[in-house]
């Protein structure tokens, strides 16, 4: 990733003292060892630092969470949270286990553990679509904590798809989405980052059992799969497929074992048809709203 900028811990204090900038601060309902973060601060914090994500995961894993309010539009409950450990203080989404509403089709209590588990995929496929997230204990108990992504509210999928600065990172969420079965990418879950790249964000309803794939990006549907990212795909099924990896050894503790064997089978698709999927027929295949 690219340095970015990033404001300074007084910076932040000074900031979220004033009720009415956390009023208006964007909705967000929203191996890693070298790797520099993109990382962009609010407009009105200069000071910067740049970032690895290796410490941002650090921070969000060991730092003290301090609330900052609750973010509002969310599905689920969820807090726009500083997270500090002396070194660094970051912002982040926290959205506790116990602020899950129910659902018929996923299992409560299960959606921050699924937050986790697709930036796991996302990071080992080296495609860093998702920012870095953590599951811990907060001020709420259990939740995931994810890096909170400086944006423009305004822009989203459906304002930039057509910029060919976002080609590749387009056809790469295309894949992903697929692989942890999205039942839930909408055009405001692609965040344009004040760094000018874009992040995915929300994957608290993927990796079910059934085919429940809802995106808004099918304008790939039948293209073939570029040959880097094929060589992503095989080299993260490998993963998969050794049980004493890394990966599948923290998947077993946010998966059940059928979500597991499920995205096995749709990566195993992908590579054996080296294709991008279509939509299927008599299926909902576009999430509710689209934005």
């Amino acid at each position: 990733m690219n340095t970015s900028s990033f404001p300074s811990s007084a910076d932040f204090d000074d900031f979220w003292d004033d009720e009415e900038a956390l009023d208006a601060w964007p909705d967000a309902s929203e191996e890693c060892a070298d790797r520099t973060l993109d990382v962009a601060a609010s407009k009105a914090l200069s000071a910067t630092i740049p970032l690895r994500e290796v410490d941002v995961i650090e921070t969000l894993r060991s730092g003290k969470v301090k609330e900052k309010g609750l973010l509002p539009y969310s599905s689920n409950t969820s807090f726009l949270v500083v997270v500090d450990d002396g070194q660094r203080t970051l912002p982040a989404v926290y959205k506790p286990q116990r602020g899950e509403n129910p659902l018929w089709d996923f299992e409560w209590g299960t959606l921050c553990q699924r937050e986790m588990a697709a930036y796991l995929i996302s990071s080992t496929l080296g495609w860093q679509l998702v920012p870095p997230t953590v599951l811990r204990e907060g001020t709420r108990g259990l939740g995931s904590i994810q890096f909170y992504i400086d944006h423009d509210a305004n822009m989203h999928y459906f304002t930039v798809q057509a910029d060919a600065r976002f080609a590749t990172t387009f056809r790469q969420l295309a894949l992903f989405d697929f692989i942890i079965n999205n039942a839930d990418r909408k055009s405001g879950h692609c965040l344009l980052g004040n760094d000018q790249r874009l992040w995915a964000i929300d994957h608290g309803i993927c990796f079910h059992t059934e085919y429940k794939l809802r995106t808004v990006i099918w304008e790939f549907s039948s293209e073939s799969i570029a040959a880097d990212l094929l060589k992503d795909l095989v080299s993260l099924r490998k993963k998969l497929k050794n049980r004493e990896s890394a990966l599948t050894l923290t998947l077993c503790q946010l998966l059940s074992e059928g979500e597991r064997s499920a995205l096995l089978m749709r990566l195993d698709y992908l590579i054996r048809k080296q294709i991008y999927p279509e939509p299927q027929a008599y299926r909902r295949n576009y999430p509710w709203p689209p934005v």
